[in-house]
């Protein structure tokens, strides 16, 4: 499970570090556009199906459960991201990272399974 916690976790803080770098993201602290936190959302999801798959690849028995607790953490950990940056954008933004992080963590272990 930590492996896909860290399949989710490092790609998303490189991508908004570049994104920033780029100045495709504003500076932190300033206001994001609704269109980039669609992006930010689009490659959340991306990932989080990634962590699954890979949560489910390593588990030694019983991938599907290892990556249901994997969407746990990531409901947890997206909670307190939205409470902690509640008021940092668009309400469905954070809400919508709580209601993925468990059906794509199934996803991915379901792709994990067919291969």
């Amino acid at each position: 499970m930590f492996a896909g916690l860290l399949t989710n976790i490092i790609p998303a803080v490189a991508i908004d570090a570049a994104l920033h770098a780029t100045e495709i993201y504003p500076p932190m602290g300033q206001p994001m556009s609704y269109a980039l936190f669609v992006l930010a959302f689009s490659y959340r999801l991306v990932l989080a199906v990634a962590g699954g798959y890979f949560t489910a690849r390593l588990a030694p028995d019983n991938p599907t459960k290892h990556a249901l607790v994997l969407g746990g953490i990531g409901v947890l950990l997206s909670s307190a991201g939205a409470i902690a940056m509640w008021d940092a954008g668009p309400a469905w933004y954070p809400l919508s990272l709580i209601v993925i992080a468990v059906p794509c963590s199934l996803l991915g272990a379901r792709l994990h399974g067919r291969s």
